[in-house]
């Protein structure tokens, strides 16, 4: 073969290993979607915060404090007897308890059955006086179901200067046992690095098949789920 040859098909092959086909659409300096995968389907780190909430559906009864709304009390509680909305902001008309977590002392302890903290604690700086607080409102034998992310955007609606953390299993595990006795809390890393990426880009898990979805990979989580009881 001609060197001229030779040297253009080495060329094409090198061009071809720089820009590898299964990058596809995801060669890219933009994600896919600017919401989260919401305007393609349910984002991807909804899946597994769902998934797990539906499994723990005989914790979340009695009085059941959630953030922001009651969304998940309403879609996953079982014999609720009472809903709670906590929120940092006068502004939510769903709030009937203004607070922020890190510094909650004017809430009455021994006041809830169960508290949902779903993709709450990295928008909170002071994390174990939240965890702290938490245990406190919560009844004896009153169950804490939180989720936090392993990987993550910085959510657009927040800015830059009040999104403060990722978590690890290992973190969670130090965190969640301080505040609630090692042997109250089971920690569980859901993802993998192709579940990973997807959320990242903003694809829906729509997108992703059921096997793509529940492999889970514990060095490559995309969140984390936490269920700690108060004794």
């Amino acid at each position: 073969m001609p060197a001229g040859v030779e040297s253009t098909t080495l060329q094409q092959r090198l061009r071809r290993l720089r820009r590898p086909a299964w990058l596809g659409t995801l060669r890219r300096l933009t994600p896919l979607s600017a919401n989260w995968g919401f305007d393609r389907g349910t984002p991807v780190d909804r899946y597994y915060i769902e998934t797990f909430l539906s499994e723990r559906g005989a914790d979340i009864r009695g009085r059941v404090l959630e953030v922001k709304d009651s969304t998940y009390t309403n879609r996953f509680g079982t014999a609720v007897t009472r809903r709670d909305v906590l929120d940092i902001s006068t502004s939510n008309p769903a709030a009937t308890i203004v607070a922020d977590l890190s510094s909650a002392d004017h809430v009455p302890s021994d006041s809830f059955d169960c508290i949902l903290l779903t993709q709450t604690l990295q928008f909170i700086f002071d994390t174990p006086a939240a965890l702290a607080h938490t245990w406190r409102m919560l009844r004896p034998g009153g169950v804490l179901l939180a989720t936090v992310p392993a990987v993550s955007r910085i959510a657009p609606r927040y800015g830059l200067t009040t999104d403060y953390w990722r978590f690890t299993p290992a973190s969670c595990t130090a965190l969640f046992g301080d505040a609630f006795g090692a042997d109250y809390v089971r920690v569980r890393a859901l993802g993998n690095v192709l579940t990973s990426i997807a959320f990242l880009t903003g694809m829906a898990c729509d997108e992703l098949s059921p096997h793509e979805l529940d492999t889970c990979d514990e060095y490559f989580p995309l969140i984390l789920t936490i269920r700690a009881a108060k004794p």
